[in-house]
């Protein structure tokens, strides 16, 4: 066997795609497939949830309140910011990067496999696998990305540019394909559509092993002596005068189980009727004791640890947090994409069309679909050149995955075209939010590349004012608009430009800037306040979305839309006010 391998700089380009090594296609297509899984089923599981319960139809729901669903879905995605700090740690101490991929695949794949039977038990155990198995799958990705690109840091912009593009293309077609099976032909067949891809996508990963040759195996005890010693030696004077104490560990213990237990809680008290808090202080009921001792916990643990930095790191990390508060009234507001919009897409929005709309429709659809396979279907074939010879277990599970695709595509216009009239998938509004961020990411980066490049904290306002004229929208279209009434689908494509548009300047911001300003001891602790922050933001738009058939009933469907027009603009306008005190605050950093 060959054992050269991706990590000797004298090899790294020795076999290469569109300029850059083949493994990161590898990565790009694995990404790719287990997107695909993840958002095929997601877009599939409020609408499922809250649909009615027709006996014997294959098209029956569980008849679910939006509440209800709204806090499985809150606590399943909070979740998912959760997990892939405990999976990131287990790949570093012990697993290394590539075995915690396919662990983590091998796990989400039992979990879309339950989730086909569409039985209770096997709903909770398959949501849990999907939890469990993100967590080892989605830190470690970029994990291996990162090691590839270890010595070749101009090429890493590059590298990471290429790999979100298969997030976004994985996401649209897993959207499009397992929505349009699940809402033309049954539940099963679209929860079953997300196991299969992602079953050949741990196959083409795991079979591409000769292409990576050493990168991500398993840790040695040499290579975690190295590495603690790197880590020792890049930790400067300041971090060393701020150990993590007792007290550090106990607050975030602590913090973390009272998390957890809210996160359990709220679905538990909705849906089973099973109160993990039945108690009252104060006429408060027990799970908002709960929460508002465990955010006074938080703080004083933050606080307790930035009062021991010196004024300069202490400053920065002062600024990380704010944008980490503003970050979770964003995720707020965007993440109804995947609770109250599908709602509202399916039983307030006219999709039926008819005659030439019909018509004109399905070709934008064809074109929105097969143009982008295509273009993926070449880099396909180009990889293959490169690397059959090497890896032809991880080609061949590649073909098999693209010629279901083409097969599934194919049937589905088709069917499409010979229709006389047709209702557009609930599904297929979730799949714009990729295409605008294929569409115009790059316009946007190149706008930040030029002299009106603004600072982050004027980018954070105009993210979250951007997102609030998409729901501002909304709000104008539905107004006044009577029960039963349904808008033009207009309305919401418009929303999904402007949501677009508003996560493309703040999304990339953060992270950014977390690694900026942090102290290198610090970095995995605030990384983990990040995702925490959207983590609370997943779970405020479940828990809120959920409300959305309750405010319509007492005041009005535009009021609901409302709510995510105005707190997105205060919270926009804020923190660019803020800009001059978080400016002195970064101290230089840009």
């Amino acid at each position: 066997m060959n054992t050269q391998s991706l990590d000797t700089p004298n090899n790294f380009f020795e076999s290469k795609v569109m300029g850059h090594p083949s493994g990161l296609f590898v990565l790009f297509f694995t990404e790719m497939w287990e997107r695909f899984s993840f958002y095929g089923m997601r877009v599939l599981l409020i609408n499922f949830l809250t649909t009615a319960v027709i006996s014997g139809s294959p098209f029956s729901g569980w008849g679910w309140g939006a509440e209800n669903a709204g806090a499985l879905y809150g606590t399943y995605a909070m979740l998912l910011y959760i997990t892939p700090i405990f999976g990131g740690i287990l790949a570093d101490k012990f697993l290394g990067y590539r075995w915690a991929v396919v662990i983590g695949a091998a796990i989400m794949t039992v979990g879309h496999a339950f989730m086909a039977i569409e039985s209770s038990l096997f709903l909770y155990l398959g949501l849990a696998c999907l939890v469990i198995g993100t967590g080892f799958f989605k830190p470690n990705m970029t994990s291996i990305l990162s090691q590839m690109y270890k010595d070749f840091p101009e090429k890493k912009d590059g590298a990471y540019t290429i790999f979100y593009m298969g997030v976004n293309a994985g996401a649209f077609f897993g959207m499009m394909l397992c929505g349009y099976l699940a809402e033309k032909v049954g539940w099963h067949w679209g929860f079953g559509l997300a196991g299969v891809f992602m079953l050949l996508g741990t196959l083409q990963f795991w079979l591409a092993k000769p292409i990576f040759g050493t990168i991500g195996d398993k840790p040695t005890k040499a290579s975690r002596l190295a590495a603690d010693n790197a880590n020792n030696a890049s930790t400067n004077a300041e971090d060393k005068l701020n150990p993590f104490t007792l007290v550090d560990k106990i607050l975030i213990a602590t913090t973390t189980i009272i998390g957890l237990l809210y996160a359990f809680g709220d679905p538990l008290a909705k849906i089973a009727k099973i109160n993990l808090f039945p108690f009252e202080v104060a006429g408060l009921q027990g799970q908002s004791v709960v929460v508002i001792v465990g955010l006074i916990l938080f703080f004083i643990l933050i606080i307790w640890r930035l009062i021991r930095y010196t004024p300069i790191i202490r400053d920065r990390m002062i600024a990380v947090i704010v944008f980490a508060f503003f970050t979770i009234f964003f995720w707020m507001s965007f993440e109804q994409g995947a609770s109250s919009l599908v709602i509202f897409a399916r039983d307030s929005v006219d999709r039926t069309l008819a005659g030439n709309s019909l018509i004109m429709f399905n070709i934008v659809n064809t074109l929105l679909t097969v143009v982008p396979l295509i273009l993926i279907t070449y880099v396909v074939i180009k990889l293959s050149q490169q690397t059959f010879k090497k890896a032809p277990g991880s080609n061949i599970a590649q073909f098999v995955c693209f010629t279901f695709v083409w097969g599934i595509v194919i049937w589905m216009l088709y069917r499409e075209f010979t229709a006389t009239s047709s209702e557009i998938t609930v599904s297929w509004f979730s799949i714009l939010n990729s295409f605008f961020i294929i569409a115009c990411a790059s316009m946007v980066s190149k706008v930040w590349d030029s002299k009106f490049n603004p600072p982050a904290a004027i980018k954070y306002g105009m993210g979250l004012i951007i997102m609030a004229i998409g729901f501002g929208l909304l709000a104008f279209g539905s107004h006044g608009v009577a029960a039963g009434v349904k808008v033009s689908m207009v309305w919401l494509v418009l929303a999904y430009l402007f949501h677009t548009l508003g996560e493309l300047c703040l999304s990339p911001v953060g992270l950014s800037y977390v690694s900026k300003l942090v102290p290198a001891r610090m970095i995995a602790f605030m990384f983990g306040m990040w995702y925490l922050a959207i983590a609370i933001g997943n779970k405020l738009a479940a828990i809120i979305g959920g409300q959305i058939e309750n405010i319509t009933k007492e005041y009005s469907l535009s009021t609901f839309f409302l709510i995510f027009t105005v707190v997105p603009i205060v919270a926009g306008t804020l923190v660019i006010l803020l800009h001059p005190v978080l400016k002195k605050l970064m101290g230089g950093v840009r």
